[in-house]
């Protein structure tokens, strides 16, 4: 009974987090990565080709195994998550460039996450690989992540007064979702997490840290501004994890799945938060001293 409440209020409460996001979402956001196309490409590439790189090498040395294994990588796959935005406004981050990111991000998202899916089983679930590319499953993920997204937008382009003043309070109840959503996938495999609770842990932590260092690092050697690299590094490293619950517990029926994704929701805003403190620091350490003015 409880999976199945699960199971159905999972859509629903990703929906209310992405009609969230939509709020907050003009399509001038979209065209904005014409202004930081190096930033963008650099954020993008990392995200969808070299996270899941490391979250494979990762899994291989942590010794995952079967849906753990597909949840893990599933996550990795997944977008940037809401709190990213806030993790890049107090580390001095270029938000507007987190915004945009989280936008393409949200948009790439229905066509890559199947991929990795189909990938996924075919590595970790004994090739059942067919269950990532079924048109059924694409529409069910095109339907959670885009869907919501696009009304929100609408919404905030017809209403927008009103789209100001419910944003406060959406991205309240969004919060509260997402720990409810995380709670639900511990509650749920409770078993499994115990059984597993050191090596889910140590991975998660090991996964945050690294993509919050690749998505900084990697664009300041790349010549990219301080502050969209923060940007970066939070959009990368601050996963969409109630997206990677409700796309393993709804879309693919395999609570299992669901475990990394609801482990990592949680551990996550540690190495987060630290890093959010750390670039903060290092950014007002950084801000040139004002110049002495030149009286008479």
């Amino acid at each position: 009974m409880g999976t199945t409440v699960f199971a159905v209020l999972l859509p629903l409460a990703l929906a209310l987090v992405m009609f969230g996001l939509g709020l907050t979402l003009t399509t001038d956001d979209f065209a904005r990565v014409l202004r930081y196309p190096k930033a963008a490409v650099i954020a993008l590439a990392c995200q969808m080709v070299l996270l899941p790189a490391v979250c494979l090498g990762l899994i291989r040395l942590f010794g995952l195994e079967g849906a753990l294994a597909a949840g893990m990588l599933l996550l990795a796959a997944s977008p940037g998550g809401a709190s990213a935005n806030l993790f890049s406004h107090v580390a001095g981050g270029n938000v507007a460039l987190n915004i945009t990111l989280t936008a393409i991000n949200s948009v790439l998202a229905v066509f890559t996450l199947p991929v990795v899916v189909a990938l996924s089983y075919a590595l970790f679930l004994d090739g059942e690989g067919a269950v990532g590319l079924r048109p059924d499953k694409f529409a069910q993920v095109f339907a959670i992540v885009l869907v919501p997204v696009a009304i929100g937008m609408v919404v905030h382009r017809r209403f927008p007064e009103w789209s100001r003043r419910m944003r406060g309070a959406v991205k309240i109840l969004s919060v509260a979702v997402l720990a409810l959503v995380i709670a639900a996938g511990v509650g749920s495999n409770l078993d499994i997490l115990t059984e597993h609770i050191g090596e889910l842990s140590a991975i998660c932590l090991t996964f945050a840290v690294i993509s919050l260092a690749v998505g900084y690092f990697l664009p300041r050697l790349l010549r990219v501004e301080a502050d969209q690299a923060i940007a970066s590094a939070m959009e990368i490293g601050v996963h969409n994890a109630a997206l990677a619950i409700a796309v393993a517990a709804s879309v693919l029926d395999n609570d299992t799945m669901a475990v990394p994704g609801a482990v990592y929701g949680v551990l996550m805003n540690i190495p987060a938060a630290i890093a959010a403190y750390l670039l903060a620091r290092r950014a007002r350490r950084e801000q040139p001293a004002p110049a002495p003015s030149m009286a008479g």
